[in-house]
């Protein structure tokens, strides 16, 4: 028992603290062709990657885009926009690559020169030469091979990557998600430091906030606490530390969570006419939830007042609908802001490792309780039958 108690002491301290790490990036990435490129950048949204080498004194740039989770309905692009000072329109004037899924075999690729937002990507040709242009697909992943010649001048450039549908063979406008908004930036090509452009980077930033408080209360901590209270009560040697743990674990999840509820309401106010009306709803929703979980802490009625057996199944169902809540709101926000692909299968790791733990855990207690069921029987009778004596 006093393992158990330290475990889940151990959990709860832990997930206090957590913080998703990227357990891949893109210098973990071997190429197929063995292809080897001196730089690569993380590319904060879609799930892309930009590997590349560049030789200032020729202008050579060689790289490969690569775009994980790729549709195969879907085109995706990088380009290079020559005019630095259009950070908050790089599109309009980018010079770029296209990837179109074909039914059978390697995409076709193509140059295009987007003169404005309504553009077809029609084939064309570009203000800098590009050799060596070619793309492959697999397992769900599109890469995009050239070599440019830019001006010996170069340094940064302002690139773009974007994804969109396809129609009848043919590209149509992408979407107008926050990450396909975002999908452009700076790239300092000497050292490898990347800018997201005009106000997105301090958009993202919240955002990531946002999503970084919000798993932490909610999808972690919460999780966590109801464990410690299904689990640790059992035991009479963990009575009353099992309470002051539960109680510390959802009021520090209450708490980090409301500030992550601020922040949404927050970045809502600064978007005007967008809105992600489930995401919306199921936050507001788990802020009313919490807060009454909350007085209802504050109300708990003594173990044996005749209100407590109901005070006990509105706190259970209303805790267990805020943990399911809580996870199915975490990836509304994973498909909204399209992070890394890892950070999501972080968070899905950690939720099947804690699934696993409460599982085992059940079985214990459960074992643990029919045992002193047992245990608490075998008296009965001993003293001769019907428990009369000889």
């Amino acid at each position: 028992m006093a393992a158990l108690f330290k475990l889940l002491t151990a959990l709860c301290v832990l997930a206090s603290l957590s913080s998703f790490s990227d357990a891949q990036t893109c210098k973990n990435y071997t190429f197929t062709s063995n292809q080897a490129f001196t730089s690569c950048s993380n590319l904060p949204y879609l799930n892309a990657f930009l590997h590349w080498t560049f030789d200032q004194s020729t202008g050579k740039l060689q790289m490969a885009y690569r775009h994980t989770s790729a549709s195969a309905t879907n085109w995706v692009a990088w380009a290079i926009n020559p005019d630095l000072t259009k950070t908050q329109k790089a599109m309009t004037g980018a010079q770029a690559l296209v990837a179109i899924p074909q039914t059978s075999g390697a995409p076709s690729v193509r140059m295009s020169s987007i003169t404005g937002y309504g553009t077809t990507l029609a084939n064309g040709t570009l203000s800098y030469d590009v050799s060596g242009l070619s793309a492959e697909s697999q397992n769900g992943e599109v890469i995009i091979y050239a070599t440019w010649t830019l001006p010996t001048t170069t340094t940064t450039i302002l690139q773009v990557w974007q994804e969109g549908p396809v129609v009848s063979g043919n590209p149509t406008q992408h979407g107008s998600d926050t990450a396909n908004l975002n999908a452009q930036g700076t790239l300092d090509l000497l050292s490898g430091q990347t800018a997201a452009s005009g106000g997105a980077s301090s958009t993202l930033r919240k955002k990531n906030i946002h999503a970084v408080l919000n798993v932490v209360s909610w999808g972690i901590l919460m999780p966590v606490g109801a464990m410690v209270a299904r689990y640790l009560k059992t035991f009479k040697a963990a009575d009353p530390a099992w309470f002051y743990l539960h109680a510390g674990c959802q009021t520090s999840a209450y708490i980090v969570g409301v500030a992550g509820w601020a922040t949404g309401i927050k970045l809502g106010s600064d978007s005007a006419g967008i809105q992600y009306d489930t995401h919306r709803n199921i936050g507001i929703t788990l802020f009313c939830l919490g807060t009454l979980q909350v007085f209802a802490l504050l109300l708990r009625p003594n173990k044996d007042h005749k209100f407590r057996f109901y005070w006990n199944i509105y706190h259970h169902l209303t805790g267990y609908l805020v943990i399911i809540l809580s996870v199915v709101n975490i990836f509304e926000g994973f498909d909204i802001l399209k992070p890394n692909k890892n950070w999501k299968n972080s968070y899905i790791g950690l939720i099947i490792a804690l699934a696993v733990q409460a599982a085992l855990l059940e079985a214990y207690t459960w074992y643990v309780v029919l045992k002193r069921k047992k245990a608490e029987k075998a008296p009965h009778g001993s003293n001769g039958v019907n428990g009369y004596g000889a």
